[in-house]
């Protein structure tokens, strides 16, 4: 993990409710999405303002543009152990 995504981890790491966070590119276009995961709907919510604030802060130092923001609920996920 780089420094500056150890340092966006960090910021958000704190936030009651967090659980987790990917961030996915795809190198070849430059389209990058984040995936934070909560325990509900609730803290997610609560989070909003944090949230904004750290998208807004990291697209601007990277030169990124913020196209859309959406939620979803999990329906289903495995992980291996």
């Amino acid at each position: 993990m780089s420094a500056n995504s150890e340092a966006i981890v960090r910021q958000v790491q704190d936030a009651p409710g967090f659980r987790g966070v990917y961030y996915l590119v795809d190198r070849a276009t430059g389209v990058a999405k984040s995936l934070t995961l909560w325990d509900d709907e609730r803290t997610m919510s609560e989070s909003e303002e944090q949230a904004a604030r750290i998208r807004e802060e990291t697209a601007r130092r990277e030169g990124q543009r913020i196209v859309s923001v959406e939620r979803f609920e999990v329906g289903f996920s495995h992980l291996k152990p």
